[in-house]
C-alpha cells in the first residue's frame, strides 16, 4: 500500500476574474521510504501539491489517501493530528520562533502533540527535543536564539522540529533557497541520511541540481505531472 496516493487532483483559485487551475488531474503514489523530489518554475503547481501532501490544504476535487486513510472524508481534528503527529513541514524561510531558544523551538510539535498523548510529560518531551537536536548536529547549540545561529544552524533546527515526533513523512518546501551553496550541500547530505534511516522524504524545489539528489523526480507545468524519472542506484 502506498503511503501517498494521489487520484485525478484538481484544485482551482479565483483571481480576480480569473478562475487558476492550480492543479489539473494530478495522479501520483508514493511508496514509504521514498525520496522525491518536485521540481517546477513559479507556478506550476508543485507548492499546492505540497500544501495537500501536507494537509494544509484539501483538493477541490479527487481523491487523495494518505498511509490509507481518505483525506477529504477526515474531519477537522483528524487532519490536525495526523498532520501534528505523522507529518514533519521544513520551510525556506526557516519559520523559527524568534524569541525562544533552539530547545524551545523543537520542543513545540510535542507540546502541541502532548494534547493528544498524555505520555509527553516536561521531562519527556525535554529529553527527545534534545536528542533530535544531537541528531542533527546542533547539540552545542541547543540554548541559542535563531538569531545566534547561522542559517544553516537555523535549518537544522527547523530539521530537528519537523523530526522530533518520529514522522513517516518529511516534507520541505524549497528548504536550501536561502543556504550558500556549502550549506546546502550539508542539509542535502542530512535529508540523504534521514531518508537512509528510513523516513520519506519529499522536496519541492525549481533548483534542478537539489532535484537530482533525490532518487525519484517528479517535474511539474501547468498543474500537471509532466516527467517522472528515477536516479541509478549509487553503487557501495
Amino acid at each position: 500500500m502506498a503511503l501517498i496516493e494521489l487520484n485525478n487532483i484538481h484544485k482551482n483559485f479565483i483571481m480576480g476574474d480569473e478562475n487558476i487551475h492550480a492543479l489539473d488531474g494530478v495522479s501520483v503514489k508514493i511508496e514509504e521510504g521514498e525520496f522525491t523530489s518536485i521540481v517546477g518554475t513559479s507556478g506550476s503547481g508543485k507548492s499546492t501539491l505540497m500544501n495537500i501532501i501536507g494537509l494544509l490544504d484539501l483538493p477541490g476535487s479527487g481523491d487523495y489517501k494518505l498511509d490509507g486513510k481518505s483525506v477529504p472524508q477526515m474531519s477537522d481534528d483528524e487532519l490536525s493530528k495526523y498532520r501534528n503527529q505523522k507529518i514533519g513541514f521544513v520551510f525556506q524561510s526557516f519559520n523559527l520562533l524568534p524569541k525562544a531558544t533552539a530547545l524551545k523551538n523543537v520542543e513545540m510539535p510535542m507540546q502541541y502533540a502532548s494534547a493528544y498523548n498524555k505520555s509527553l510529560t516536561d521531562a519527556t518531551i525535554r529529553k527527545m527535543a534534545l536528542e533530535t537536536l544531537e541528531k542533527v548536529g546542533l547539540e552545542a547549540r541547543v540554548n541559542h536564539l535563531p538569531n545566534e545561529l547561522s542559517g544553516g544552524q537555523r535549518q537544522r533546527v527547523a530539521i530537528a522540529r519537523a523530526l522530533v515526533n518520529n514522522p513517516k513523512l518529511l516534507l520541505a518546501d524549497e528548504p536550501t533557497g536561502a543556504l550558500d551553496s556549502r550549506t546546502t550541500e550539508e542539509i542535502l547530505q542530512l535529508f540523504e541520511e534521514l531518508n537512509r534511516q528510513g523516513v520519506t522524504v519529499i522536496i519541492v524545489t525549481h533548483e534542478n541540481h537539489v532535484a537530482q539528489r533525490c532518487k525519484r523526480i517528479l517535474r511539474m507545468s501547468d498543474g500537471k505531472i509532466t516527467e517522472e524519472s528515477r536516479q541509478p542506484e549509487k553503487k557501495a
